[in-house]
């Protein structure tokens, strides 16, 4: 007798859970009977490597696509390497893992800058599953999304993001979603209800059910005249989101987050004073920022820009010009703002 394709998971021991390492997927290549004898020659190959940061947190009971792998094609999408996500004990990671678990679906809400995008990106690492993204914009339409025929006739079509998202699963990312049109929001309404499919009524009415292990984020800045195209997002796409998620800066005016403290100290290998400092202007700005007195607050990534560049040699107001002072506006009167408080942190003056 034999039989090929049959697959074994073994998932791990707890060598393998210390180290990190990852799981193995063992498939049987051959099994054969003789004299009442079983042989069976097994093959192991890799099935997914555990980023590093995985047991930083408590994700391991949600498993997103047990037993299952994804398409070798489909494995460059997932992202590798991302950054640990700082927080004071919000506990983000954990927050959305277990969402996307028991709901498939959520959403995050913050300023600019908080790492709505970053922890998705780490999200999708964490869990193994391919990032389909999407940045929303008022001239994002729904074949851009769905999909189109492309040449004459009708012979190529070609999928969009979120209809190949439906047929191969992974997380699908809508970045700044309430800058969505109307009718994209629309389109979407019935894929993420009980209905869970999508008619593609450009290709013959072709129904393309949602896949089993097809879950979705979506991240947008608080609706504001300050965020240019936003607006309220569609009501009937809002109560599809099962879970809200509120982001907001670690160090905010007076307020210092140690950890982001260390963080820079880590990442570029600076000391603790002048670390200190750039958190304090970054968090003056957040909080000018979320005052309405400047057009941007740094995100932690802005600010290990800045730090990089003193690493290197060069002067930390210099550094600023470079980095901060002119990533906040093109504005001569911002700019001025922005550098005269780079000015009295770091010159007390």
């Amino acid at each position: 007798m034999n039989q090929k394709g049959a697959s074994i998971y073994a998932y791990g021991t707890d060598a393998y859970k210390k180290s990190g390492s990852a799981k193995l997927k063992t498939e049987v290549v051959s099994l054969k009977t003789e004299n009442a004898k079983v042989t069976v020659n097994i093959k192991k190959r890799k099935e997914m490597s555990r980023s590093p940061l995985y047991y930083k947190y408590d994700i391991a009971k949600y498993d997103l696509h047990p037993g299952y792998e994804f398409p070798d094609f489909l494995q460059p999408l997932i992202p590798r390497g991302t950054p640990e996500y700082v927080d004071s004990g919000q506990r983000y990671v954990e927050r959305i893992v277990r969402a996307l678990y028991y709901f498939k679906q959520c959403a995050l809400i913050g300023p600019s800058g908080t790492g709505k995008t970053h922890i998705t990106y780490l999200v999708a690492e964490l869990t193994g599953l391919p990032l389909w993204e999407v940045n929303c914009g008022l001239q994002t339409s729904s074949y851009d999304l769905i999909g189109r025929f492309i040449g004459l006739g009708k012979e190529n079509w070609v999928d969009g993001q979120v209809t190949s998202w439906l047929r191969y699963g992974g997380l699908l990312y809508l970045d700044e979603a309430n800058m969505m049109k109307q009718d994209v929001a629309t389109r979407l309404n019935p894929v993420l209800d009980t209905r869970g499919h999508l008619v593609l009524t450009e290709k013959d009415n072709e129904v393309v059910v949602r896949h089993p292990y097809a879950y979705l984020i979506i991240s947008m800045n608080p609706f504001s005249a300050e965020f240019a195209g936003t607006k309220p997002l569609n009501a009937a796409f809002r109560r599809r989101m099962s879970v809200w998620i509120n982001f907001d800066y670690e160090s905010v005016g007076e307020r210092i987050s140690q950890k982001e403290v260390e963080l820079l100290m880590k990442r570029a290998q600076i000391d603790e004073d002048t670390a200190y400092k750039i958190i304090r202007v970054g968090a003056e700005m957040r909080r000018q920022y979320k005052a309405g007195d400047l057009p941007y607050g740094p995100s932690i990534g802005d600010l290990i820009h800045w730090a990089i560049l003193i690493k290197d040699g060069a002067d930390p107001i210099s550094a600023a010009e470079e980095t901060i002072v002119a990533l906040t506006s093109d504005s001569a009167e911002v700019q001025a703002d922005v550098r005269r408080l780079v000015l009295s942190v770091f010159k007390g003056s």
